[in-house]
């Protein structure tokens, strides 16, 4: 007789307390646990953030559990507190040393305050960038994630739109000397392998996109895609990865490439994420490519003008842990 699956166990950082994370965590747990029956999520913050609707009691609530750890202070809602600051980083060393040795698959992150944890002094530019130095991975790569419809923009299949960054929270100025032929060759690669890997897409088709206006203008307008960015993407091809570029940043997002593209690369932040959230309506999902275990967080920040008002709106949680599901799905069929 064959034996069931194990369960998916995923694990979620509630994140900044006075934000809105912990209840949209509850929120999309509630819901996913009634869409899925193989699944148990952990929640994993101080237990006084949560409290179970009386509806949902009885609908798989078995199959989430909450891990306390205890406040540094008490927490009012949308009123930040730098004494809580690390507290909401043993949620995420806690989580991803949890993934390491296997007791979770996956781990979904609920947003936190930047500016909250350096007020305490601790350098902190995100949570791409500190998982890679938590599970010494040396280059990371920041990728949003969102399933367009069937007829958005004329396209004929329900498609998933992916957008991988080069580089990520970066002041501007600061850009064209960060982006180098390596980087650029590595961040391909990553996306290659990882869509491979983790999202089960045999020869992922990517487009890579220039750094300065019209892709440089044949060297008019700047000269990185003629130094750094095509010679990368040329080297990337002898590699045997299906990638072209660099096309310039406002039409590298046709119709048609849509249809046809399994991820873009851009080389900065707002390049990317700006066309990417107009059409994603807040139910994106960032996803965490070159680290040794899967990672999936919200596309939005801690709302501490909504925060204990009980109308945060839980899509883009519920997003993420569907996708953290899937991967691990997807990475057990090709194990």
């Amino acid at each position: 007789m064959q034996q069931p699956a194990p369960l998916v166990k995923l694990g979620i950082t509630t994140g900044e307390p006075a934000g809105v994370g912990p209840e949209v965590s509850l929120a999309a747990a509630l819901h996913f646990v009634g869409e899925q029956s193989d699944v148990e999520i952990t929640l994993l913050g101080d237990i006084s953030l949560f409290t179970f609707p009386e509806d949902k009691v009885a609908n798989g609530h078995e199959r989430i559990k909450i891990e306390s750890s205890p406040l540094a202070a008490t927490v009012v809602p949308g009123i930040l507190n730098p004494a809580n600051a690390q507290y909401v980083l043993h949620l995420l060393n806690q989580a991803s040393d949890d993934c390491l040795r296997g007791r979770f698959d996956a781990m979904i992150t609920a947003p936190v305050q930047k500016s909250v944890i350096n007020a305490t002094g601790i350098p902190f530019t995100g949570h791409t960038e500190y998982l890679a130095h938590r599970c010494n991975a040396e280059h990371v790569v920041m990728m949003l994630c969102a399933p367009l419809p069937l007829g958005f923009l004329g396209i004929k299949a329900p498609k998933d739109l992916r957008v991988a960054l080069v580089t990520t929270h970066l002041p501007l100025k600061d850009i064209p000397s960060a982006i180098s032929y390596d980087l650029v060759l590595e961040t391909i690669q990553i996306v290659d392998q990882d869509l491979r890997k983790k999202f089960g897409i045999a020869q992922p088709v990517i487009r890579v996109a220039g750094l300065n206006p019209h892709a440089g203008e044949s060297g008019y307008l700047g000269h990185e895609e003629i130094e750094v960015i095509l010679p990368a993407i040329e080297s990337a091809k002898k590699l045997g990865i299906e990638v072209s570029g660099p096309y310039p940043g406002d039409t590298m997002f046709d119709a048609a490439a849509l249809e046809q593209v399994d991820a873009f690369i851009a080389m900065y932040h707002d390049q990317g994420l700006a066309p990417f959230k107009i059409v994603t309506f807040g139910g994106g999902v960032n996803v965490t490519l070159g680290l040794p275990i899967i990672r999936t967080s919200v596309d939005h920040g801690t709302a501490l003008n909504i925060a204990g008002k009980g109308i945060a709106d839980s899509g883009s949680m519920l997003e993420a842990i569907r996708l953290a599901y899937q991967l691990v799905i997807s990475q057990r069929k090709l194990s």
